[in-house]
């Protein structure tokens, strides 16, 4: 059963070697996110992972793979070591493996849900994975897009509010105001982490009393990154 989780983004920059140029400036999400993932990891050191991606696909801990694709040959294995044949992986399998490494947890089972998937499907989803063998859970996905540090022209009003609204939520483990994100709000926003978020609040809302703390939550980038941990009480 899952007593725990954290919720990290999901951006190739936190990864340092796929950007050497901004190894500072993405210092800090980078910092949380590990923080995170490391107190995870001393919970338990099997975990399952959900992420978002093109659809609904399970990617196994004997899975390899590796972050040519974006830039960098930094090879990255679900379990073990990054040693063996490798499969193309999309970013947040490639970053739960890196992360699971970063981390000392010995595997992650990755289940990656559909940019699409409505919220009926996400809940679905966090309701299985209540009762998974794991006692770990790692929630990838990015806020909006469109803050107002993003390029000139990309911009949009409603991406604070909407981040401020995620922020909150996951500081309270308000699993009812993350299922309450708009979907289609959420992709004008290209807030790709909603369909993550809406698994984890259904998996809490089945399984009990939830506490939250919000390590990160900024645009730096104007990509908003939110770091949080929940725990089951």
């Amino acid at each position: 059963m899952i007593t725990c989780a954290v919720v990290v983004p999901s951006p190739p920059l936190l990864v340092p070697a796929l950007v050497p140029g901004a190894v500072e400036r993405s210092a800090a999400v980078r910092d949380a996110t590990l923080t995170a993932v490391r107190a995870l990891a001393q919970v338990n050191r099997h975990w399952v992972a959900v992420g978002v991606a093109s659809g609904r696909h399970t990617v196994h801990p004997s899975t390899r793979g590796s972050f040519r694709g974006f830039g960098v040959d930094v090879p990255v294995a679900l379990s073990g070591t990054a040693d063996g044949a490798e499969t193309t992986l999309p970013l947040p399998a490639l970053l739960a493996g890196w992360l699971r490494d970063q981390a000392g947890a010995e595997s992650v089972r990755v289940e990656l849900v559909s940019a699409h998937a409505d919220v009926a499907d996400c809940v679905a989803l966090g309701e299985r994975l209540a009762g998974a063998d794991e006692a770990a859970l790692l929630v990838l996905g990015d806020g909006s897009t469109r803050h107002p540090t993003a390029p000139p022209g990309w911009p949009d009003p409603r991406a604070e509010a909407f981040d401020a609204t995620v922020g909150a939520a996951l500081a309270e483990a308000d699993a009812e105001a993350l299922l309450a994100i708009d979907p289609a709000l959420a992709a004008d926003l290209q807030a790709e982490g909603r369909p993550a978020w809406q698994v984890l609040a259904g998996l809490a809302r089945s399984s009990g009393d939830w506490g939250g703390e919000l390590l990160y939550s900024d645009a730096p980038f104007g990509v908003a990154y939110h770091v949080a941990t929940w725990d089951r009480r």
